[in-house]
């Protein structure tokens, strides 16, 4: 009797209970999926969502109140001052025209301004793992001793190598979106996003610039131009007319009006510095550039692989179909399929004991990741000068990562087998002693 309640104490003992019975009510809360919500309220970037997310802007969108009161508040002033003596100056018709046309010209210039401002650039969605090595018929071109090469995560290659037009363009993996980034897309550290064709973030706009508001804001900045020199050049004719209907010098006509004196220094300032801008990106769009590029690789000093001639390269500009959004931020998505925008790499790789990092640690790591660009774009335009081809002498990526693993592989051997002896010694103690209780 007693060896029988034994095994069934045993029994009762290593059996696996059955989960407790439950109600309707708690097994819906159970089996219910996360809750639904739209794209834009799990969004990772730092962009702001306006109507419900049919609008996006950038993190410093309040600038936008500054840019459009530097814009409104000098045509206020220009109607209200200087206007109304041109009206009385010129012909009925040409006076009511001039009047006319700047408030127009002024809206025309904000609304090219909030159509920038609200308008995804070309943000590329990011991805919920790492790329698998050699997936993508890439070569890889960053041998294991090249700075940088030990920032991403195992088993992926910082950099890789793709051919646009007969030339060799590195394409670098997004520690952050977790892909590699297409030719002539960057991350904007202000937004958090990769930007497809990016070309700069521009503060007065409170939005990156990219391939697909880039044409708006040419729009606006060539506009801001003209209609600074249309206010710049009214308020020279209305003191002209004053000077002449009142037959004095300048410094009186001045004071007879001093808004159009102050527009006229306002207006002067302002075209220097939109106008400069918008020669600036005339040359780039004759040269198929952008800003980002025009900086950091120079390609007045070597051959650019986007330009495809004058005439084609503005065509690509204005004349080009605008690609669709790539997001549709007012989709509904499931809570947990939000962990698509997420950039943690636990999903595939176990998390160890040295993972949690401080932010100063992080800000750390990628100031190092674009150090090592930095040097990276510098060894390639030596190469370039010396005419040494680099992609055929550098190992493939499947060499480069399982040197660190072989190297510690021995200690790794070693440590198991200490542990695997303590705990053999401790199973032969326990197994020792058992048998002299049974004897």
């Amino acid at each position: 009797m007693r060896k029988n309640d034994l095994v069934r104490t045993q029994e009762r003992m290593y059996t696996t209970a059955l989960p407790p019975q439950h109600s309707d009510s708690d097994r819906r809360i159970i089996d219910a999926p996360g809750p639904s919500l739209h794209l834009y309220q799990v969004w990772k970037g730092n962009n702001r969502f306006c109507f419900n997310g049919r609008i996006i802007l950038g993190p410093d969108s309040r600038s936008l109140f500054l840019t459009v009161s530097l814009i409104v508040v000098p045509v206020i002033l220009f109607c209200a001052f200087v206007s109304q003596r041109l009206v009385e100056q010129f012909p009925r018709h040409i006076g009511n025209l001039i009047v006319v046309l700047c408030p127009l010209f002024a809206v025309y210039v904000v609304i090219l301004l909030l159509i920038t401002s609200a308008r995804d650039p070309g943000i590329i969605p990011r991805s919920l793992h790492p790329p698998e090595p050699e997936d993508d018929g890439y070569v890889s071109s960053i041998s294991s001793d090249w700075p940088g090469s030990q920032n991403g995560p195992p088993g992926v290659p910082p950099t890789k190598d793709t051919m646009v037009n007969g030339v060799i363009v590195k394409i670098k993996y997004c520690q952050t979106c977790m892909l590699y980034r297409p030719p002539r897309c960057s991350h904007c550290s202000i937004c958090n996003n990769c930007v497809e064709r990016f070309d700069h973030h521009c503060p007065w706009v409170g939005q990156c610039i990219g391939k697909r508001n880039y044409r708006f804001f040419f729009m606006f900045v060539s506009s801001t131009t003209m209609l600074c020199l249309y206010v710049f050049a009214f308020c020279w004719v209305n003191i002209m007319k004053i000077m002449d209907a009142y037959h004095c010098n300048l410094w009186r006509a001045l004071s007879r009006s001093p808004v159009s004196g102050f527009l006229i220094l306002y207006t002067f300032g302002a075209a220097w510095f939109v106008g400069g801008l918008t020669g600036f990106h005339l040359y780039l769009i004759f040269t198929n550039q952008t800003t980002y590029e025009n900086f950091r690789y120079r390609y007045n000093v070597k051959m650019n692989p986007y330009s495809r001639g004058c005439f084609r390269n503005v065509g690509e500009v204005f004349f080009s179909k605008i690609p669709r959004s790539k997001h549709n931020f007012r989709e509904m998505v499931k809570g947990d399929s939000s962990s698509v925008y997420a950039t943690s790499m636990s999903l595939r790789h176990p998390m160890s004991p040295e993972m949690p990092k401080t932010s100063s640690d992080i800000e750390m790591g990628k100031r190092q990741a674009v150090a090592a660009e930095d040097l990276e774009d510098i060894q390639s335009q030596i190469d370039s000068f010396g005419g040494l081809e680099r992609c055929g002498t550098q190992p493939r990526h499947t060499n480069w990562d399982h040197k660190t693993n072989w190297e510690s592989s021995p200690d790794i051997q070693m440590l198991a087998a200490e542990f695997g002896m303590e705990h053999g010694s401790t199973g032969r103690q326990k197994i020792e002693g058992a048998n002299d209780l049974k004897t």
